[in-house]
């Protein structure tokens, strides 16, 4: 018996089963797709976060009736935390979705790959490197694809920038134009303060080759998180200029950043 199917008798239940199973997600005759994408390797992953999403952050989501129920898509989310808990909660909530559930690759950044086994690992269950070609291809095979455009600026966050969005990168507005695709902004709350970071140790991160070294709680904090899916967004190519593709590009982060506004006035501290 391999690991995987150790790992599957062990931890997927029926339900968890039943819901990958009705997803509409085409496969090969191994269970793989293009990107490495296994269904195995989702349910595992899914029964792993299950009690992570529903005990630990006590995930809410609202807007999921927002989510078309096929079709190519961009997800685009603000990005904090440290640890990239936001891509996996955000995927899990969308597989999960009592509405149109749907399977999503996260664009991940290119520093993972390069962790012993953590890139067939990220692989198996979905995500993929951050790549536009990469992601182009991916869309026209009519998949949901998780971006955050704030890259690493957004997921290294020192504590005095949280719920301050950093630059957005432009490439998923080149994508949505050439590719014509629609936007599902998405406003985040509550990763900001599983990590509370000061400062970075940059001299030994520039040492280990990673893109940060934070100085924060040795696990993630048990904060209540809250995931605000927006309306579609449609913004018609083709590109005219960078200037141009720089103003949509604001007006998905106006949404966003009103979307995170609504979840800090809707809490009413970090655990409740």
């Amino acid at each position: 018996m391999s690991v995987r199917d150790f790992l599957k008798n062990l931890l997927v239940s029926k339900e968890t089963e039943a819901i990958v199973d009705k997803i509409p997600k085409p496969v090969g005759s191994f269970g793989y797709d293009p990107w490495g994408y296994n269904t195995d390797a989702v349910k595992i992953a899914l029964s792993v976060m299950r009690p992570i999403y529903e005990d630990y952050f006590r995930v809410e989501a609202f807007g999921l009736e927002n989510i078309p129920a096929n079709g190519r898509l961009l997800v685009i989310a603000n990005h904090s935390g440290q640890l990239p808990f936001d891509g996996s909660l955000v995927g899990y909530a969308m597989a999960t979705s009592p509405h149109t559930p749907r399977v999503v690759r996260v664009m991940v950044e290119r520093w993972f790959p390069t962790i012993p086994f953590v890139g067939n690992i990220f692989n198996e269950m979905g995500a993929v490197l951050g790549d536009p070609i990469n992601c182009g291809k991916m869309l026209r095979n009519e998949e949901a694809i998780v971006v955050f455009p704030e890259g690493v600026r957004g997921s290294g966050k020192t504590w005095d920038k949280r719920y301050k969005l950093q630059r957005f990168g432009l490439g998923f507005m080149h994508l949505a134009m050439t590719e014509n695709t629609p936007i599902i902004p998405v406003g985040i709350v509550g990763c900001e303060e599983t990590m509370p970071t000061p400062f970075h140790l940059k001299r030994l991160a520039r040492l280990f080759g990673m893109p940060y070294l934070p100085v924060t709680t040795p696990i993630p904090l048990p904060a209540k998180v809250r995931l605000y899916f927006g309306e579609p967004m449609m913004f018609e190519g083709p590109v005219s200029s960078e200037d141009d593709v720089a103003v949509k590009v604001e007006r998905v982060k106006d949404e966003i950043n009103k979307l995170i506004q609504r979840g800090l006035q809707e809490r009413s501290g970090w655990f409740e």
